[in-house]
């Protein structure tokens, strides 16, 4: 098994791609501010979750990864929110992505609280 077969990081990582193109249409004057934010943790976070798996046999260091991913779909989240808040991004999308970052959260504390089913060694 590899990191790319976890659901979390496929769903992650759709989830970045929708982002991706979602954030196309904002302003130019948010290209170094919500665009780069918006992108930058929407990517960490599946990006977290394949350095976690690679950390997976030493348990501490599995779930500190996992901690940063669960961190960067956290600030994606409120990213979303500006982006709704400032009519950058219509409802129907806004919804779809935040239900997504939902359920993602909701895979990466599953993978926190049971980290030896994800080949981590209880220590």
């Amino acid at each position: 098994m590899d990191f790319e077969s976890l659901l979390a990081y496929k769903k992650a990582f759709e989830n970045a791609m929708l982002i991706q193109e979602v954030s196309k249409s904002f302003p130019k004057e948010e290209t170094y501010s919500l665009t780069d934010q918006i992108r930058r943790s929407s990517r960490s976070v599946a990006a977290n979750i394949a350095e976690a798996y690679r950390k997976r046999r030493y348990p501490r260091h599995f779930i500190s990864k996992l901690t940063d991913s669960d961190a960067e779909n956290s600030e994606t989240a409120v990213w979303l929110n500006f982006a709704l808040a400032c009519e950058y991004i219509p409802n129907q999308d806004y919804k779809a992505i935040y239900n997504q970052t939902q359920e993602i959260g909701k895979l990466i504390n599953y993978m926190i609280n049971n980290p030896d089913k994800f080949g981590s060694n209880k220590q």
